[in-house]
C-alpha cells in the first residue's frame, strides 16, 4: 500500500486518488453491450452458452426448483443454520421499522394531500457467486423485498461447478419463501432480468452488487430500458479513519476483510500519523499470510493506499471526497466527527464495530453505493422496493380556497385549459 501525505496532495492529486473503477477505453462497455444484445436476441440459449463459457458448466435447465433447493439445504449444519437465522432476524427487525405510513396533510382548508406506499410488482435480485458466494447478500435483498410486499421476486445467481448453487444460498431461499433460483450470472443475468427470456421473467427493478461487468450492465440497462436499478453497486471498498486511539491489529483486520472480496476491491487507511500507518502495515503482514484468500487480498492491497493527515478534520475532509461505501471511524473521538460525515454508504463507529458486523448480522443493509456514488445514493432499504404515490382530495370549500391561486398561475404560464379546469368547478 502506497502512503501519501495529505499536505502534499493538490486538489488534482486528490481527485485522481478518489477515482476508481473507471473504464476509459470503454472496453468493459463493449463486452457488456455484446452480452446484452445476445441475451436480448437469443434468450435462454445465450444464458446456457454463457454458463458454459464463463462458469464452465453445462446446464440442462436454467433454474432450481423448491425440491432441489431443499435437498441442497440439507448439507448445512445446525450451527450454520442458526447463524443464518440470527442474521435473518436482525436484518428483518431493522428493516421492518422502515415500512411507515405517512400522515395526511391539509395544506389549506378543504385541500388534503398525502402519500401511500405500493410495492414494486416484479423485482430481480442478483446474488453474486464468483470467487465468493454471498448468502448474506441474498438476505439483504430478499428481506426488504418481502417486507415491502413485492408480488414477484426473481433471483439470479451464477451456477457452481456442480450446475447448482451453494447450499447456503439454497437455505436462504427457503428462509425467504423463494421457490426458484435461476442459474445465471454476470452481465447476462442482468440482461435476462431486464428483457426477460423464455424462462426468466422481465422485472421492473434490478437489485444487487457485482463486479465491473455487472455494474456496467446495470447502468446500461437503466438508460436503455424501462427497468430501473437500485444503484451502481460495483466492487466493494472501505475507508478507515484512525487516530492514536485506534488499535493497529483491528485496522489491519478491517482492511484485509475488504481486500479479500476481490482483486478490484479497495481498502483505504486515512490516519493522523505515520506511526499509525506503519503499525497497521506491520499488522497486515502478520495477518495476511494465513488467509485462505491471501493472494486475492494482496492484489487488492496493491490497488489500495494510505493517506496521512494532521488531524481528524483533514481525514474527514478526504473521506467526504472519496465518498466510501463503508466508513470505519477507528477512534475514541468518533462522536465528535460523525456530524461532519457528508458522503458515506454505511458507517461503523469506534474500535469495536467492524464492517463485518454490518456485512452479515447487525441488521443494517450491506448493499451500498460504491465508486463515489455515495454522494447521491443511499444503501438498499425497504424504500428501495416501494413506490410512493401521491394523493389529493379537494372539497367544495377547498376548490373555493385554492381556485383563484391556480387560475392566476395557469394564466401566468399561458395554459388556459388548466385555468378552465379550475374555473368550471369554482363557478358551479
Amino acid at each position: 500500500m502506497k502512503t501519501y501525505n495529505y499536505s502534499d496532495l493538490s486538489t488534482g492529486d486528490i481527485q485522481q486518488l478518489v477515482q476508481r473503477n473507471v473504464d476509459p477505453a470503454n472496453e468493459i462497455r463493449a463486452v457488456v453491450e455484446e452480452v446484452i444484445a445476445n441475451v436480448q436476441q437469443h434468450g435462454d440459449r445465450a444464458l446456457i452458452d454463457y454458463a458454459h463459457k464463463f462458469d464452465k458448466v453445462e446446464l440442462s435447465k436454467l433454474y432450481l426448483d423448491k425440491a432441489e433447493l431443499e435437498e441442497l439445504a440439507q448439507a448445512i449444519s445446525p450451527q450454520q443454520k442458526a447463524a443464518l437465522e440470527t442474521a435473518y432476524n436482525n436484518i428483518y427487525k431493522f428493516h421492518q421499522t422502515q415500512l411507515k405510513s405517512e400522515d395526511k396533510v391539509e395544506t389549506m382548508p378543504g385541500v388534503t394531500c398525502w402519500r401511500e406506499l405500493r410495492p414494486i410488482e416484479k423485482v430481480g435480485l442478483y446474488i453474486p457467486g464468483g470467487s465468493a458466494v454471498l448468502p448474506s447478500t441474498f438476505l439483504m435483498l430478499g428481506i426488504p423485498a418481502r417486507i415491502a410486499g413485492c408480488h414477484e421476486i426473481v433471483v439470479c445467481s451464477p451456477p457452481q461447478k456442480s450446475g447448482k448453487v451453494n447450499a447456503f444460498i439454497a437455505y436462504v431461499a427457503l428462509l425467504l419463501g423463494i421457490d426458484k433460483i435461476y442459474l445465471a450470472g454476470g452481465s447476462q443475468a442482468i440482461a435476462a432480468m431486464a428483457y426477460g427470456t423464455e424462462t426468466i421473467t422481465k422485472v421492473d427493478k434490478i437489485f444487487g452488487p457485482g463486479n465491473q461487468f455487472v455494474t456496467k450492465a446495470k447502468t446500461i440497462i437503466q438508460s436503455t430500458t424501462t427497468t430501473a436499478i437500485d444503484m451502481p453497486a460495483g466492487p466493494s471498498e472501505v475507508l478507515v479513519i484512525a487516530d492514536s486511539t485506534a488499535i493497529p491489529a483491528y485496522i489491519a483486520a478491517d482492511l484485509l476483510a475488504q481486500a479479500e472480496h476481490g482483486i478490484d476491491s479497495q481498502s483505504v487507511l486515512v490516519c493522523t500519523s505515520a506511526a499509525i500507518a506503519d503499525a497497521a502495515l506491520a499488522e497486515i503482514e502478520k495477518q495476511l499470510p494465513v488467509l485462505p484468500r491471501a493472494e486475492i487480498a494482496r492484489l487488492a492491497l496493491d490497488n489500495s493506499y494510505i493517506v496521512v493527515t494532521s488531524s481528524l478534520a483533514e481525514a474527514m475532509n478526504f473521506s467526504n471526497q472519496y465518498a466510501p461505501e463503508h466508513l470505519i471511524l477507528a477512534t475514541h473521538s468518533w462522536e465528535q466527527i460523525t456530524g461532519s460525515i457528508i458522503n458515506a454508504g454505511s458507517v461503523f463507529l469506534g474500535n469495536l464495530t467492524p464492517e463485518s458486523a454490518g456485512d452479515y448480522a447487525s441488521g443494517t443493509n450491506h448493499t451500498l453505493p460504491t465508486s463515489s456514488y455515495a454522494r447521491a445514493y443511499s444503501g438498499v432499504s425497504v424504500d428501495s422496493f416501494v413506490k410512493k404515490i401521491t394523493f389529493q382530495h379537494i372539497t367544495r370549500e377547498g376548490i373555493q380556497n385554492i381556485g383563484h391561486t391556480v387560475e392566476v398561475l395557469a394564466e401566468m404560464e399561458g395554459l388556459h385549459a388548466h385555468r378552465n379546469a379550475v374555473s368550471i368547478r369554482s363557478n358551479n
